[in-house]
């Protein structure tokens, strides 16, 4: 009976240490995310199941062309992903379907290039405002397939706090799996 007893005690012990390495996993490090809708085609589908990186968040600056999920500033139960445009304290400026970034860099302002566009994809300012000013910590961000995205140009800036986290890994379906890092410009 105590060898019983015994064996029992071992199995709650290693799923209570199991369920809480899951739970500070989820939590703080990776955590799984299925792609709804088409505002980010081609390059993410709906149904593509992805892991984002939450850990990197908070050792490093987002960069811009990565791709992120975050609560959506108007519910933040629903969460959206789209790709990063504008940083923190940056000038925007949608003008003749091409993007215009004005910062302390580039004071006269340079011409986006996004090489994980297709050759067709416009952008046009919904928005109505011509040069759109970001905080520090406010980011502006576009989905890929921009005719059909709801985005920065409808609602506004997105708030560094209401990132989740960087999408880092397709894993579905599984003959598209990849590993997604932001692209050198």
């Amino acid at each position: 009976m105590r060898k019983f007893l015994f064996s029992f005690l071992e199995i709650i012990e290693f799923i209570i240490v199991s369920l809480a390495l899951v739970f500070i996993i989820r939590s703080y490090i990776i955590q799984p995310f299925l792609v709804w809708g088409s505002s980010m085609s081609p390059n993410f589908s709906s149904g593509d199941y992805i892991l984002i990186d939450e850990l990197s968040l908070r050792f490093k600056s987002i960069e811009r062309g990565e791709v992120v999920v975050f609560k959506y500033p108007k519910n933040h139960s629903t969460y959206f992903i789209k790709r990063i445009i504008g940083l923190p304290s940056e000038k925007i400026q949608i003008k003749d379907n091409q993007i215009f970034i004005f910062n302390k860099e580039n004071p006269n302002g340079f011409v986006l290039n996004e090489p994980y566009l297709s050759n067709f994809v416009k952008t046009e300012n919904r928005g109505g405002q011509n040069i759109i000013t970001l905080g520090d910590d406010e980011y502006f961000v576009l989905g890929d397939n921009r005719q059909y995205s709801y985005d920065s140009r409808d609602w506004g800036v997105v708030k560094k706090n209401e990132i989740v986290g960087i999408a880092r890994l397709r894993l579905w379906p599984i003959n598209s799996f990849s590993v997604f890092a932001a692209p050198n410009y």
